[in-house]
């Protein structure tokens, strides 16, 4: 197998179109890998996106699926194409350290459930991800494996947690990667980097041998280039897990059958004293805008009233501080000098919250919840910012956002993303506008338990009314 196409115009390449190229023999397998390794040894000394990167074991898979193809076999729609691992997926014998000191030996003895079905599409997984340490943070600054930096600026931060896997996409290092979200940790840095993200329902994707961060909340999802990207990994992702038993026998589908069926009659849902509260200026226009290209593309938005929205920061923070504390109880006493500052203040914060406190929040969750549920009676998706500013210097912890105030960056980040959190629904990051620096905007699509297919149908419709997708930073 040959090709004309060299390495920086290979990686230039949309995930289902590297897929295709290997499927007609166009484009091998090695050569894919090898544009791969070509980009990371070229910019991640930089970005310090990845904590390990596997070259050699990935030429080596990819030289035996080359033979398997020789043979008239395939393994699956991913087959031959290079992905990215967040570290805190495990994959079996092979250090997995969920950016942290504390599991920096660990060597896992079984893959990730959402590991061993991309192998079995046949992605080529080049390496794992950094990330904030045990992914509780939203900026990826993690003191054992280096900062990561933002491929469109390096000097501004790439979101968190999971700002490797989504440096790593936008700088054209993997054609696609897997991310962790809790609190919105793949829909952060999707919007910060330009690329898209996918926040599941919860229990659509299996948990299974992922480090927690807080169990209730936690999801997997892919994060590409562009929406047909994410629908393909999700393809291969999804659906329920007997050895996760909080994955629901929901039937999955097709995720790419309906991307151009376009948006003729959708309701898009806004909630306008909330997600128009709050904005840096590019952000807010960049999303009215996206809201007009969808108008313009036969959507009908509706404005819609959630009473109880405006607490779900408070909520939201209470349990993701409670349940990590939960789970670190144990290495928190015996190793807290391991741990980086930031996650041990955390940690610690999280051991003085009451069982009430914990309680409550559940209890607003269910609240919540049931307050979408009713308006999504009135309205198929919600679109709205997916954080209210854009990336900021590396290193900050605050962010003004409005009137020259400078507010805590954590609380503010969340403005958003913190609703599908809370309420387990699904959540589409698209990137949506630039601001005056050049740096991406991005959008969230909410939709109802299990339809995640609709979101990807309007998101897809989005992309090809623009180009924000197809742009790509100047590193």
């Amino acid at each position: 197998m040959s090709t004309t196409r060299t390495s920086s115009e290979l990686v230039e390449l949309p995930l289902a179109r590297a897929a295709e190229l290997v499927e007609s023999g166009d484009v091998s397998p090695v050569e894919l890998v090898d544009a791969c390794v070509e980009r990371i040894d070229a910019v991640d000394d930089q970005l310090r996106a990845y904590i390990t990167v596997y070259r050699d074991e990935a030429r080596e898979v990819a030289r035996a699926q080359e033979t398997m193809q020789r043979a008239g076999h395939r393994l699956g729609t991913l087959h031959g194409v290079p992905v990215a691992l967040k570290d805190n997926i495990a994959m079996r014998g092979l250090r997995t350290t969920a950016g942290s000191k504390i599991l920096d030996g660990w060597i896992p003895e079984e893959d990730a459930t959402v590991a061993a079905r991309l192998k079995s599409s046949g992605a080529i997984l080049i390496g794992k991800t950094n990330m904030h340490e045990f992914a509780w943070g939203g900026t990826s600054a993690n003191p054992h494996h280096g900062f990561v930096r933002n491929p469109w600026n390096p000097e501004r931060f790439p979101a968190g947690s999971s700002g490797g896997s989504g440096a790593a996409v936008a700088a054209r290092t993997a054609f696609g990667a897997l991310g962790t979200d809790t609190g919105g940790s793949i829909r952060l840095p999707s919007a910060i980097n330009g690329i898209v993200g996918i926040r599941p329902t919860i229990g659509r994707v299996s948990n299974f041998n992922v480090i927690p961060l807080a169990w209730s909340m936690d999801t997997v999802g892919p994060m590409c280039r562009t929406v047909e990207d994410c629908a393909l990994m999700f393809n291969a992702i999804a659906g329920a897990d007997p050895r996760d038993g909080a994955t629901p026998n929901v039937p999955v589908t097709d995720y790419t059958a309906d991307l151009r069926r376009g948006v003729e009659g959708v309701r898009i849902g806004v909630i306008p004293d909330y997600f128009f509260h709050h904005l840096q200026p590019p952000v807010e226009r960049s999303v009215r805008d996206a809201l007009a290209t969808f108008e313009h593309l036969g959507a009908t938005v509706v404005e819609v009233s959630v009473d109880n929205i405006h607490g779900n920061i408070s909520a939201q923070l209470t349990i993701e501080s409670c349940e990590p504390s939960a789970y670190h109880q144990r290495w928190l006493r015996e190793r807290p000098e391991d741990y980086g500052d930031d996650v041990r203040l955390l940690l610690e914060i999280g051991e003085m919250h009451s069982a009430v406190h914990y309680l409550q929040a559940q209890r607003y969750r269910a609240l919540l919840r049931a307050e979408f549920l009713e308006a999504f009676r009135s309205v198929d998706v919600f679109v709205c910012p997916t954080l209210p500013f854009t990336a900021t210097k590396v290193g900050e912890m605050s962010v003004e956002i409005e009137h020259g105030v400078e507010e805590d960056m954590l609380a503010a980040i969340m403005q958003f993303t913190g609703v599908p959190s809370l309420t387990g629904l699904p959540s589409l990051a698209v990137p949506c506008g630039f601001d005056d620096d050049a740096l991406p905007v991005g959008m969230q699509l909410i939709g109802q338990p299990f339809d995640e297919a609709r979101l990807f149908r309007l998101g897809a419709a989005f992309q090809e009314a623009t180009d924000f997708h197809t742009r790509a930073p100047t590193l």
